[in-house]
């Protein structure tokens, strides 16, 4: 499934990137610690996270992740947005929990990272 169906799926809102939404999602995967997300997610893997720093963009960036999406209505702070705009990494927020963007990612057919 590409990341603008997942999108409009969603409801997602596109902060950064709108043009690389064409990417094809792998698998998913969710965490707040970015070493975890360092060590399992996987090249093309959509991430869920709460963490709002610009320091998701260069982990999204070195693993070559489909985007990012912020949950439970976090809303990434300036220098995030600039940085995801400028590595063209697709940012992308939501109200919704982890828990349930990470359910609705699934039932969509997007599973989690092996």
């Amino acid at each position: 499934m590409k990341l603008n169906e997942i999108c409009t799926e969603l409801e997602l809102e596109v902060r950064t990137a709108a043009d690389k939404l064409d990417r094809q999602v792998r698998a998913g995967y969710a965490s707040d610690l970015l070493s975890c997300v360092m060590a399992r997610a996987q090249s093309g893997s959509v991430w869920i996270t709460i963490q709002g720093h610009p320091n998701i963009v260069a982990v999204a960036s070195l693993l070559n992740l489909a985007g990012i999406i912020v949950a439970e209505g976090v809303m990434p702070d300036e220098a995030t947005v600039a940085k995801a705009e400028e590595e063209g990494v697709p940012l992308l927020t939501s109200p919704l929990t982890m828990y349930t963007l990470a359910g609705r990612l699934f039932a969509l057919g997007i599973s989690g990272v092996e």
